[in-house]
C-alpha cells in the first residue's frame, strides 16, 4: 500500500506544511510554478536547506497539542500546533495582494539622518541646525514594560526632541526582536499605532520582521507580511509611514517589486544595521540591493538604515544616487567616547561630545550625493 501525505485541515485559512513538507504545503510553488498536490498560494520555491527545525518533534502525527505553545518556541512553521491562529493573525493569507500604503514622504527630508537617544537634541544640535533626527523604536517603546514612554505619550515628538518648526522627526521602527514582536502582540490592545500617530512624527519607518538563512520559510513569509501589513496600518491611521522590506531568496525581491509597482508606496526602507559581517553583506545583501537598484522605479525613495562603512555608503550613493537617504546611530554611539567617523574609519580624538557628533555627521553627509 502506498502512503498518502495528506494536508493539515485548514479551518478555513490556507496552512503551511507539517515538518516543512512541501507536498502539504499551501503555499509551494512547485517546480514549475504552478503549485503541488495542496497549494493554495503559490509562493515559494521550497523548504530551506539550512532550516534547523525541520526535523522539530512536533511534526510528529501524536505531538501535544499544546507542544510548542508549552516549549514557548519562538519559530512559527508548519509544524506548529497554533499554526492555524497565526494565519488567521495575519488574515489568513501570505500574499500582499490585500495590502496597500498610502502615504508621502515629508519635504525636505536630507540626504543623512543622525539617530539620536530620544532626549533634547539641542547641544547636539547646536552648531548644526540639522534637518532632521531620528529615534530607534526602543527609545520610544519600552523593551522592558512593553509600553510607551510618558515622555513621548505627553508631547509630540518635536517637542521631545526640542526640534524646531522646520525639522522633522523620524520614528526608525526598528529594534531587537523580542521588541518588535512584543509591539506586533499589543498594537491592538494598546492602540500603540493610533498613539504614535498622536505623536506627530513627520515620518515613521516601519517595524522590520526578521528572516534568518536558518529558519523555515513559514516564518520568512509570515514576517514578509508583517511587516506589511504594519506600515498600512500606520497609513491608515494618518502617518507617513515608509514600509520596510526584507528578504531571503530573489522570488522575494520579484513579489515586493510586482507589490510597490501595484500600489506605489511613497518609499521603501531597508534595515542593514545587523548585517555586520563581509560573507552575508556580499552573498545577500548587496546582491539584493544591487537588484533593487536596478528594477525599482527610478524615481522610488530608498531609505537604508545602519550603514556604517565608506566604502559600503559610497557604493550604495552610486548605484541609488539622489533618492538614497541613509539613516545612522554612528555619529551618536562615537560622540559619547569622543571619537569620530573620518576616511580612514574611527578615531579617538578626545573632543567633546557635540563637535564629535557634528563632525561626524557632516562628513556623512559628505559621502551622499546632494539634492
Amino acid at each position: 500500500m502506498t502512503s498518502v501525505s495528506l494536508p493539515i485541515p485548514t479551518v478555513g485559512v490556507p496552512l503551511p506544511g507539517r515538518g516543512c513538507d512541501c507536498n502539504s504545503c499551501a503555499f509551494y510553488a512547485g517546480p514549475d510554478g504552478r503549485g503541488g498536490p495542496a497549494t493554495v498560494e503559490p509562493l515559494c520555491t521550497g523548504q530551506n536547506s539550512d532550516c534547523r527545525f525541520c526535523g522539530c518533534s512536533a511534526a510528529e502525527a501524536d505531538a501535544p497539542a499544546n507542544a510548542c505553545v508549552t516549549r514557548k518556541c519562538p519559530i512559527r512553521c508548519g509544524s506548529r500546533t497554533d499554526i492555524a491562529g497565526w494565519m488567521a493573525d495575519v488574515g489568513g493569507t501570505l500574499t500582499f495582494d490585500d495590502i496597500s500604503v498610502d502615504s508621502t514622504l515629508p519635504a525636505g527630508l536630507p540626504s543623512f539622518i543622525p539617530m539620536t537617544d530620544g532626549s533634547a537634541v539641542t547641544k547636539l544640535d547646536a552648531s548644526l541646525n540639522w534637518p532632521a533626527y531620528g529615534v530607534g523604536l526602543r527609545r520610544v517603546f519600552s523593551p522592558d514594560t512593553h509600553t510607551l514612554y510618558k515622555r513621548f505619550t505627553e508631547q509630540t515628538a518635536r517637542q521631545a526632541l526640542s526640534l524646531g518648526d522646520h525639522q522633522k522627526a523620524v520614528l526608525v521602527g526598528y529594534g531587537e526582536d523580542p521588541l518588535v514582536e512584543a509591539f506586533w502582540t499589543r498594537r491592538g490592545r494598546d492602540r500603540l499605532v493610533e498613539r504614535i500617530a498622536e505623536q506627530e512624527w513627520d515620518l515613521v519607518l516601519s517595524c522590520n520582521y526578521s528572516i534568518y538563512g536558518d529558519w523555515p520559510r513559514t516564518e520568512h513569509l509570515l514576517n514578509m507580511r508583517r511587516s506589511l501589513m504594519l506600515a498600512q496600518e500606520f497609513a491608515e491611521a494618518g502617518v507617513n509611514v515608509v514600509p520596510n522590506v526584507y528578504w531571503f531568496r530573489l522570488e522575494d525581491l520579484q513579489r515586493y517589486l510586482s507589490w510597490i509597482e501595484d500600489t506605489q508606496p511613497a518609499g521603501i526602507a531597508i534595515n542593514v544595521q545587523t548585517v555586520r559581517d563581509n560573507a552575508d553583506w556580499d552573498s545577500w545583501e548587496r546582491p539584493g540591493l544591487h537588484f533593487l537598484a536596478e528594477n525599482l522605479p527610478e524615481d522610488m525613495p530608498v531609505i537604508l538604515t545602519g550603514l556604517s562603512r565608506a566604502n559600503r555608503i559610497a557604493e550604495m550613493a552610486q548605484i541609488f544616487g539622489p533618492r538614497l537617504t541613509l539613516i545612522s546611530q554612528n555619529p551618536h554611539q562615537y560622540a559619547l567616547h569622543g571619537a569620530i567617523m573620518t576616511a580612514n574609519g574611527r578615531e579617538d580624538v578626545h573632543a567633546r561630545s557635540e563637535d564629535a557628533f557634528a563632525a561626524t555627521v557632516q562628513y556623512m553627509a559628505s559621502l551622499l550625493p546632494s539634492r
